[in-house]
Order: C-alpha cells, then sequence, then structure tokens
C-alpha cells in the first residue's frame, strides 16, 4: 500500500470528500436526458444504487479486491507468481481505518464504486425498475468490480505484468478510465442488451426515432460538477493508488481540465458541421467522455498530448453513440456505454502516449483492454440475465407509458405538466 505523508494524507482527504460530486455530475446528466416522467426516479435510482453499492462494498466486495501488500491468493505459472485475488476478511475486518493510507483508500473505494455503480443507470433510464437496478449494483459491487480492481489496483495480475514479463510498467490505470468506467460502461452495455430499447425508439423497419431530453440545462449543470469530482478522482486515485507525488497534483487537474475542455469543444464542433447548429446532448456527452479518458494517464501526460486525448475521445464517443443507435439498436439514453465504456478503452490506450511506462507499455494496456472485454462485459451480461429470468428487470409496458416516476415512486418530478407523449401509438 502506498504510503502517505501526514499533509499529503489531509489534502487527499479533502480530494476524496469531492469524488462524490463526479456521482452528483453523472446523475444530472441522466436525468436531464431522460424524459420528464422519469425524472426524480434517475436520481433517486442512483441514491438508492450508490447506497447499495457501498454497504456490500464494505460487507464482502473489500475482501474480494484488498489493498497493495495485503494477504492474496497467488498461483505458480512457469516460476513465476501471479496474484489473482485477495485474501482478507469480510466486513473490513483487519483493516485500520484509523490508519491514513488504508482508511483513505476504502473510503475512495466505496465512492469509486458507487461511481461504478451508477453509470449503467443511463443505459438503462426509462425502463429499469428501482429494486432491480439496487439488485444489480449489489452484483457489480460485490464481484465484477472488487475482482478487476484488486487485478489492477491491489497488485493484482495486471499490474505485475510488468515486473513479471517486462511489460513497462504493468498495466496503467491511475484515475479509472478501466476499473470505474469501462467496468460501469460494458455494464451499462450489457443492460441495454438485456432490458431492449424503450417502446417506440425504433419503427418497424429499424430506424431510431428521435426522443430529445427534457432539461438540456440539467445536462450542462452536471458536466460543469462532474469536472469538480473528476479533478478530485483522478488527483487521489494517482496519489493513494498510483503513488505518484502529491505536487503532480497541478498537472493532473490541468491535464483533467485540458481534455474535457477539448473534448466539448470537438463535440461543438462535430455536431454543427453535421447539424447546422451544436447539440448540447452530445457536447455533454463528448465532455464527460474527455473526463473519463483523462483519468488513466492524467498524472503522467504532457498539456498538449492530454488535449489530443480530448479530441479524439470526443470523436469516438459521438462516433459510438451513432454506431450503437443507427446501426446495432442498442436503446443508450444517457450514452453510458459510449462515454465510460468507449471513452474509458481510449483512456486506457492514450497511457501509451506518456514517458511513464516506457518500452511494452502499449501491449500491458492492450492485454488489460482484452479482459475488460473478455471478463467484466461477459460477467455482467450473466449475472445480469440471470437475474432477470427470475425477476424481470423491466417494467411493464403501462408502467413505461405513464413514466417510471408515476410506475415507480408514485409521483412525477414535474406534476403540473403534461409529460406523456404518443410514441407507444407507433406500435
Amino acid at each position: 500500500m502506498t504510503t502517505v505523508p501526514p499533509i499529503s494524507a489531509i489534502f487527499c482527504f479533502l480530494l476524496v470528500l469531492l469524488v462524490p460530486l463526479a456521482i452528483v455530475g453523472v446523475a444530472l446528466v441522466n436525468s436531464g436526458l431522460s424524459r420528464s416522467r422519469s425524472a426524480a426516479h434517475a436520481v433517486l435510482t442512483t441514491m438508492c444504487v450508490f447506497g447499495v453499492s457501498a454497504i456490500v462494498y464494505v460487507l464482502i466486495g473489500y475482501a474480494w479486491q484488498g489493498a497493495a501488500g495485503e494477504p492474496f491468493h497467488a498461483f505458480l505459472i512457469r516460476g513465476r507468481s501471479w496474484n489473482w485475488m485477495a485474501n482478507t476478511g469480510f466486513f473490513l475486518r483487519g483493516v485500520r481505518l484509523d490508519d491514513a493510507p488504508s482508511g483513505l483508500l476504502v473510503l475512495f473505494q466505496i465512492f469509486t464504486v458507487g461511481l461504478a455503480a451508477v453509470i449503467p443507470l443511463g443505459g438503462g433510464a426509462e425502463r429499469w425498475k428501482l429494486g432491480s437496478a439496487c439488485v444489480s449494483s449489489a452484483l457489480l459491487a460485490g464481484w465484477t468490480y472488487p475482482v478487476f480492481a484488486h487485478w489492477v489496483w491491489s497488485g493484482g495480475w495486471l499490474s505485475q505484468l510488468g515486473t513479471n514479463y517486462g511489460l513497462g510498467r504493468g498495466f496503467v490505470d491511475g484515475g479509472g478510465s478501466g476499473v470505474i468506467h469501462a467496468v460501469g460502461g460494458l455494464t451499462a452495455l450489457a443492460m441495454a442488451w438485456i432490458l431492449g430499447p424503450r417502446h417506440g425508439k425504433f419503427t418497424l423497419e429499424g430506424v431510431p426515432a428521435a426522443t430529445p431530453g427534457h432539461n438540456s440545462v440539467l445536462v450542462l449543470t452536471g458536466c460543469l460538477i462532474a469536472w469538480v469530482g473528476w479533478l478530485a478522482l483522478n488527483t487521489a486515485g494517482a496519489v493513494l493508488i498510483t503513488g505518484v507525488e502529491i505536487e503532480r497534483g497541478a498537472l493532473i487537474a490541468l491535464n483533467t481540465t485540458l481534455s474535457a475542455a477539448a473534448a466539448g469543444l470537438t463535440a461543438v464542433g462535430i455536431t454543427r458541421y453535421r447539424f447546422g447548429k451544436p447539440d448540447a446532448s452530445l457536447t455533454a456527452n463528448g465532455w464527460i467522455g474527455g473526463l473519463v479518458a483523462s483519468s488513466a494517464a492524467a498524472a503522467f501526460l504532457k498539456p498538449m498530448a492530454s488535449i489530443l486525448v480530448g479530441v479524439v475521445a470526443a470523436a469516438f464517443v459521438l462516433a459510438s453513440i451513432d454506431l450503437l443507435e443507427s446501426r446495432l439498436r442498442v436503446d443508450d439514453p444517457g450514452g453510458s456505454v459510449s462515454v465510460h465504456a468507449v471513452g474509458g478503452i481510449w483512456g486506457l490506450f492514450a497511457v501509451c502516449f506518456t514517458a511513464a511506462g516506457g518500452s511494452g507499455q502499449w501491449l500491458a494496456q492492450l492485454i488489460g483492454v482484452a479482459t475488460l472485454i473478455g471478463f467484466a462485459l461477459p460477467m455482467s451480461y450473466a449475472l445480469n440475465w440471470a437475474l432477470n429470468k427470475i425477476h424481470p428487470q423491466r417494467v411493464d409496458e403501462e408502467g413505461e407509458r405513464r413514466g417510471m416516476d408515476l410506475a415507480d415512486l408514485g409521483g412525477g418530478a414535474y406534476p403540473e405538466f403534461v409529460v406523456h407523449s404518443d410514441e407507444f401509438t407507433q406500435y
């Protein structure tokens, strides 16, 4: 586990307390991109999912993840020891919460697993039942997230690729482009497949219908709040997990900001070119995509490289949104798959632009990405498919027509307005 000097520990503690702003930002984006009859449901589900994931992680998830330097299970392969799983107690037994490094790390991980669990809500928006989303988040926080996080952040086999095989510094993910965002985004893809598209989203010929969000101001405000949360997330993650000096905090904040700014401006330019005017929701997706892409390498990038990371992130995110909707018929109202999975994977490869790893770093990153796609996606799909067979996760057609606020909560976010539309008449 990384040693943190007292002054740095205080600074990290303050940073960790700001990380939940990233969750608030994502919640506002998801709510604003939903239609008005499901706006309150999006925010309340975020609160409940965070609560469930935090508790489940403390009860069992941390036992699978642990921290670097703590006991672990390992396999010997050709004389090399590979760390596969933590060997710590459930319920945080044995964890020194009064000790700065371990206590800060647990608190940080509670927030990051909560962020990962909130991301799939955008992919299942307007049709995913509150209770089902909470159970799904328990599966993510109790197994999928901590296992992959152990491999990357807790001395696991992906981080050992450097020492065991000379592949740079091993798989590098300083702020969670893969551990948090790609895991959450791939889970969002699994949920979009399992739940299916919203009624009326696609015509019988497969052409997507426009379903704009109800409040672009809410979406853009969420972007600004998320930016503050990301500054804390990337800095605290780099110090607590990667072990960089706290003095790099200014560089991390600069790179995070430049990546988001470049991505947002690129999205404005692309949408203006395509549609004649900038699109607020797609610009928001680009902005968040830039934040996501910055996370893995913000501590190591040069400022000019971070701008390039943001530009490419926006192009990838917008192309992915179009591909998923127009070609693959994946209904992702919040853009979670494109923003967090695609943006996160691009951020992992952006580590190769730095001098942090040297020779072989690109192969370590490729192995990590392949593990994400080969483990996190099928694991999330299998767990949620089984859950859906036991208890259907999607609201019934009448509940979807009325809106999730009324169907799940019994009251709308905007009761004085008529919030229903006629998209169901397309059937």
